[in-house]
């Protein structure tokens, strides 16, 4: 009778298999308002991993094939002799294990790795840091797609810096100017537009507050 579809380019696909595009309405995926807001830094997990006083760039969630985590991996590798920058992953998945291996093998010591956490501790973990990642691998299905922790990030009050190919989800980061687009897959560029990042206080205020100004719009009340 009627369906939901949370990006455009899923529309546009059920109408090329037939279905009638009057009966679809597109409302994109949101964030709990509430739960997701700015907040301070949390004063024990600061202690806990060793981040107090660093630049801190995270990835929470699935750490799936998708998401081209070994080229995270590589950025991390390259900028090793930078101790003011960190790299936190918290979650599990099909390459949380390779992860883990490429960190030890290498010696990685400006990587964090903690195991997923329960929803409730999400927005702490949020606000130890002061750039969100969101990889994909460069493949054409991720032109598609807009990763929920996107609107995460924007309710925190957390700049995004977004590794993925060029579609929906850089669309909306353009049109909210929440954060940078960097081409995915590519350690150098990443590295470089972190290094930018952490040496720019002003250019993450300005993020960081595009990206607050956005997130009500996304707010889940408001979607549905």
């Amino acid at each position: 009778d009627a369906i939901v579809s949370v990006t455009e380019s899923f529309k546009r696909d059920l109408v090329e298999r037939g279905i009638d595009a009057n009966k679809i309405a597109v409302v994109l995926n949101g964030v709990d308002m509430a739960r997701y807001r700015p907040m301070p830094k949390d004063d024990a997990l600061l202690d806990q991993f060793d981040l107090r006083g660093r630049f801190v760039i995270g990835y929470l969630g699935t750490h799936g094939m998708a998401h081209a985590l070994d080229k995270v991996a590589d950025t991390a590798t390259i900028l090793r002799d930078r101790s003011d920058i960190v790299f936190l992953f918290a979650g599990a998945g099909a390459k949380r294990a390779e992860l883990e291996a490429t960190v030890r093998d290498r010696g990685l010591t400006n990587v964090r790795l903690i195991p997923s956490q329960p929803k409730e501790v999400m927005p702490r973990l949020w606000s130890v840091h002061d750039l969100a990642l969101i990889p994909l691998r460069n493949q054409p299905l991720f032109t598609t797609v807009i990763p929920s922790k996107l609107f995460e990030a924007m309710g925190m009050g957390i700049p995004v810096l977004m590794s993925v190919p060029a579609g929906e989800a850089t669309a909306l980061l353009m049109q909210t100017k929440c954060g940078v687009a960097v081409e995915p897959e590519n350690p150098a560029a990443l590295a470089e537009a972190i290094v930018a990042l952490a040496s720019s206080p002003d250019r993450l205020a300005q993020l960081r507050g595009a990206g607050l100004s956005s997130a009500a719009r996304f707010g889940r009340t408001q979607q549905a």
